[in-house]
């Protein structure tokens, strides 16, 4: 079986179909799509790693705002402001990197679920800089 992605979209027509072929789960899924299917469920239940939870308890502190539905705020690793817990991310100090093929898994595992000193707080502001720079310096390589 193939799935048909269209490369490039235009008002005035349609562009190269490229076939990619569906083998896995009984020729219902590509390559791209198990691999992401099992990235995906990693790191779902990566969130209910102790570490995790540890790194954020260690960065908290109560709020004493004029907000009475929020109990606590984090402090941001990088910019050492506060920050609602609907507003920041634990953060990998070193990236749990990509997971392509059956190679890339233990390593990946390892670092995915990593110790508490490869993890840190940060604010969605400075998450979303270091995520950039991580995937500039990537395709850089």
């Amino acid at each position: 079986m193939f799935t048909i992605f269209a490369t490039e979209l235009n008002y005035n027509y349609m562009a190269k179909r490229v076939l990619v072929p569906k083998t896995r789960c009984s020729g219902t899924m590509s390559e791209a799509a198990f691999w992401s299917f099992i990235r995906s469920a990693l790191r779902q239940k990566s969130r209910w790693w102790k570490p995790i939870s540890v790194c954020k308890l260690n960065a908290r502190r109560d709020y004493k705002g004029i907000n009475k539905r929020q109990k606590y705020e984090y402090q941001c690793k990088k910019c050492k402001k506060w920050h609602p817990e609907k507003q920041i991310n634990v953060d990998h100090i070193i990236p749990a990197g990509s997971l392509n093929t059956a190679q890339d898994l233990p390593l990946f595992v390892e670092r995915l679920f990593c110790e508490q000193d490869n993890l840190q707080v940060l604010c969605e502001t400075c998450h979303n800089k270091k995520t950039l720079k991580e995937k500039q310096s990537k395709k850089k390589l």
